[in-house]
């Protein structure tokens, strides 16, 4: 074992607690850090972004609607945007009623999956997507981030 570790030091985990802790108050919340389409990269999440709904389509339906014990499994893939570009977002089940074409929404804690090279957008169980006042930009429909492929690249390190 370390010295460092023995006493507590950089090796050892830091204890919890504080003012905030012992009280068994919630931390405060931080504020959203909006990102535009432009700036986001493969592998990356827990993005917020104030997108506008350019088109929906309903790419896979599963499931009977008719009954209620079985799930009905629906994905749209929706062409969204903002002033800097556009990117697809895979909507999934609720999702894929909010998004709209023209409607304005806030996806919060979205990431990016990679899909046959491209970029998608998605929001999981952990993030949420709000239909929020309409927004004054115009999609800039030229910039698709999904239409650029990528490869992946294993770097040896020397």
């Amino acid at each position: 074992m370390s010295s460092a570790a023995k006493q507590g030091g950089a090796g050892a985990p830091a204890k919890q607690g504080g003012a905030a802790g012992a009280a068994g108050a919630k931390p405060a919340m931080r504020k959203p850090v909006f990102v535009k389409v432009d700036q986001l990269k493969p592998g990356t999440s827990g993005h917020t972004v104030a997108v506008k709904v350019v088109d929906s389509k309903t790419v896979l339906q599963k499931g009977k609607a008719a009954s209620a014990h079985l799930r009905q499994t629906r994905i749209a893939e929706c062409l969204v945007g903002d002033e800097t570009g556009t990117i697809i977002f895979t909507a999934r089940n609720e999702q894929v009623d909010l998004m709209k074409p023209s409607a304005t929404v806030i996806l919060r804690n979205a990431k990016i999956d990679m899909f046959k090279g491209s970029m998608r957008l998605a929001v999981d169980k952990w993030g949420r997507v709000e239909v929020t006042e309409p927004a004054s930009f115009v999609v800039k429909e030229d910039n698709n981030l999904s239409l650029v492929e990528y490869e992946l690249v294993n770097v040896v390190e020397e």
